[in-house]
């Protein structure tokens, strides 16, 4: 027996029947789809949205979230996540998260210390590095090297004079640099002495708040010796000396003027977060970034006078460790360089001049196991085969 109307549902009809009637249009007798009406009416009421609405409500919802959150995380999460018994004890997690961040700032933002990491190419003192062909034949030389050494991982910038021809394998990376953060220091140092602000002949006392372990002599010294700053440059370069670098950086405005400079310098990804030394590799760059500093205290005479640029080569030339780029070279080679060394990293970077004149700049930087020896290897076979190549 057939269904009475009375027997079906509502929705078993409109699904079955009614949204799928066909009706005529009235002005020009076309055929139209109920459906497609209702999708086309939901679709032009979305285009009437307004957009200057839209933005003022998330605007005010944004600084409701900004100014309601932190109450709620402070009164709320962290009373149920950080239990504390001894309720008279404050715990500041910024500053746990963030342990330089009282005194490494040049910002100050919603009530908490920043650093800008602004850095205006247009107006930068240090000139860009003048590239001109990529050296692909090089490159596929240490890419053979690199799978010889699986658990290192190396950045690697080479630039030569001659021709400005470079090769480049990571080198925009951001790498920990140990003690080659030291040739900022160096350099920042003889901007404030060419400014007036510093003079190589002052003298700075080794207090027991500047005396640090790691690499140098100085942290053996009597408390209260004086040195002078020209002394205190040579020790941080030659014998890569901690305790020198914190008295130097101490003396020309600390971590956030030199970081100042580095930005007025036109570079972006070099920055010391923390006093030597740095054991966790806070301390970071570029092998290009290292190499633009190298290439302007070379070839761009504005950047710094003639006797001051003498006295920073005549540093690096005297470098005591000569196990890494050093040990890839002819025995008549010069080498202008700074060295790093921390368990996970090991690094050097200098301008090489061979017996035969050809002269280029080459920075390794390599990510290695804590301490492993396949970081040194590596630095020095790459070094061969560079300097092989460049003068072939």
């Amino acid at each position: 027996m057939p269904k009475l109307a009375r027997d079906y549902s509502y929705s078993q009809y409109n699904n079955s029947y009614a949204t799928n009637i066909v009706y005529p249009e009235p002005t020009s007798g076309k055929i139209y789809n109920y459906e497609h009406i209702k999708r086309q009416r939901l679709k032009s009421k979305r285009k009437k949205k307004n957009p200057l609405r839209f933005l003022l409500s998330s605007l005010i919802l944004i600084g409701l979230l900004m100014t309601f959150m932190p109450f709620g995380f402070n009164k709320i999460t962290k009373s149920i996540f950080i239990p504390r018994p001894y309720k008279n004890i404050t715990i500041d997690l910024y500053q746990l998260a963030f342990p330089t961040a009282g005194y490494l700032s040049n910002n100050w933002f919603m009530g908490k210390r920043k650093f800008s990491y602004s850095a205006n190419a247009k107006d930068a003192q240090m000139l860009p590095i003048k590239e001109g062909e990529n050296i692909p034949s090089l490159e596929n030389r240490l890419l053979k090297l690199m799978e010889q050494y699986p658990t290192v991982k190396p950045s690697i910038y080479v630039w030569d004079y001659d021709t400005q021809n470079y090769a480049d394998i990571n080198a925009s990376k951001i790498y920990p640099v140990a003690s080659i953060i030291k040739i900022p220091v160096l350099i920042d140092l003889f901007k404030s002495i060419e400014n007036g602000s510093v003079s190589l002949d002052e003298t700075i006392p080794l207090t027991e708040y500047y005396r640090t372990e790691g690499s140098g002599s100085l942290q053996f010294k009597a408390a209260n010796t004086p040195y002078s700053i020209d002394r205190l440059a040579e020790v941080m370069i030659t014998e890569s000396d901690n305790s020198a670098t914190n008295m130097l950086m101490s003396k020309i405005g600390a971590m956030p003027a030199v970081n100042q400079s580095i930005r007025d310098w036109g570079l972006k990804n070099t920055e010391i977060q923390t006093w030597l030394p740095d054991l966790r590799g806070t301390n970071h760059s570029t092998a290009k970034e290292m190499a633009q500093m190298l290439y302007n205290l070379d070839l761009n005479e504005k950047f710094l006078t003639e006797a001051s640029r003498n006295k920073i080569f005549d540093y690096m030339s005297h470098v005591h460790n000569n196990r890494l780029i050093h040990a890839g070279l002819d025995k008549g080679a010069i080498f202008y360089h700074k060295t790093g060394d921390i368990g996970k990293m090991l690094g050097d970077a200098g301008i090489v001049i061979a017996p035969n004149g050809k002269k280029y700049i080459v920075v390794i930087l390599a990510h290695r196991p804590h301490n492993a020896i396949e970081g040194k290897e590596f630095i020095v076979k790459a070094s061969e085969i560079i300097y092989q190549y460049m003068v072939k």
